[in-house]
Parts: structure tokens; sequence; C-alpha cells
């Protein structure tokens, strides 16, 4: 319970500041670049909670513990949540950046592709009943889902021409997060939220699968005494 409390103390502390921590001037976003501590971190998130989904996906092909299908979805749940907020993070910046909430940048288009990709993965679940058969197929589709992240995330954004900072002839290199374009206070700051950010994650990450297995308990307790 400490930790919990020490955790959103910590996230707070880490919100106040994002918005009152003088901070460097990066060249074409001035004070703008503060959405950085939220928007950065809410997709390192989602790259992190994919992952996982696709590890638990991998551990239930290969143990049919079902416990494994549940900490996959809850993992892909999150994902697919903070996937969600970056893309209307982005949309806001774009809108005070390039005047327009939407402009079909790589970087906007590839995290839009993937909100597609992992919706599709819910839908699959939710057309199956037979639960092995869900959970099997949900697991294989987790780990191929998974294969398209780093290129949509990583690699498509910084090959192709864009206005997003990174992308294909951007003067200024890799952009100001890649090539850490800032001063002492952003760069502690901003490494301090990816911190928050992932430990947040963890929270909510046991929190749901805690949920829903003491749920497949209960509901099999019940099926039993029934039974009997």
């Amino acid at each position: 319970m400490i930790w919990k409390i020490l955790l959103s103390l910590y996230i707070g502390v880490i919100t106040v500041l994002a918005f009152i921590i003088p901070i460097g001037f990066i060249p074409g976003l001035g004070e703008r670049a503060r959405i950085i501590f939220l928007h950065v971190p809410s997709a390192w998130l989602s790259v992190i909670a994919f992952f996982v989904s696709m590890l638990y996906g991998i551990r239930y092909l290969k143990s049919k513990d079902i416990y494994n299908d549940i900490k996959s979805v809850a993992s892909a749940e999150i994902g697919f949540l903070f996937c969600f907020i970056t893309t209307i993070t982005g949309s806001i910046w774009a809108k005070f950046n390039w005047g327009s909430f939407w402009n079909w940048d790589p970087r906007e288009t590839s995290i839009f592709v993937l909100l597609l990709i992992y919706g599709a993965y819910f839908v699959l679940r939710s057309a199956i009943e037979i639960e092995e058969r869900k959970a099997t197929l949900s697991a294989v589709y987790s780990i191929i889902a998974f294969v398209t992240v780093p290129f949509f995330i990583f690699i498509m954004p910084r090959i192709m021409p864009g206005l997003h900072p990174g992308s294909k002839g951007d003067p200024e290199g890799a952009g100001p997060v890649v090539s850490f374009k800032m001063d002492p206070n952003m760069r502690i700051l901003f490494f301090a939220s990816l911190i928050g950010f992932t430990l947040v994650y963890l929270w909510i990450f046991s929190l749901r699968s805690r949920t829903e297995i003491l749920k497949i308990k209960i509901e099999n307790k019940i099926y039993r005494e029934v039974q009997s």
C-alpha cells in the first residue's frame, strides 16, 4: 500500500514539474516541447505493454495455462489504451505546430495502424467463444502483431519524409528525443517520466491481471459447487 502512495506522489510531482520547470529551447518546439513528458512515455509504455503481451502469448502456447492468456490480454489492453493516449496527445501537438489535428504524417499514420492492428486483436477475441481456441489464436496474433510494432514505431517514421521531428530529411537529425537535444533539467524530468510511466504500467498490469484471475477462480469455484 505504501509503494502505491509513494508512486502517486511521484507521478504528481512529475506532473507539476512538467508544467513549471524551465526547459531549454528546442528548435521548432519551444514551450510546446513540454508535451514530450506525456507523449513519448505513453508511446514507450505502448511498446512495453505490447511486448509483454507477446511474451505471455508465447508462454501460453508453451504451457496452455489460462493465466498466461489473461496476463497477455491485460497487457494488450494497457498497450492499446496508451497507444490511444499517444495518438490523442500527438494530435493536440500537431494542431499547435502544424495547424491541424491530423495530417497523415508517417508518425501519425503508423500509430493509427497500430491501433487498428490491436483493435482487431480484441475483435478476434470477442468473436470466438471456445476459451482454449480463443486463447491460442490470441497468443499467435499477439506474436504476429508485435512483429509490426518496431517497424511502425521506430523504423517507418524515420525512413519517410514527414512533419514529425526525426523524419527523413529533418534538418535537426534524429529529433529532440532520440538525440537528447534537451537541457539537463528537461533530460532528468524526461527520464523520471519514463520511469514513472513504467511503474504505473506495472501497477495497472498487476491489478488488472489479479482481478481477472480472481474472477476465473470464483467462477470455477461456483461451477464446482453447482456440479457437486
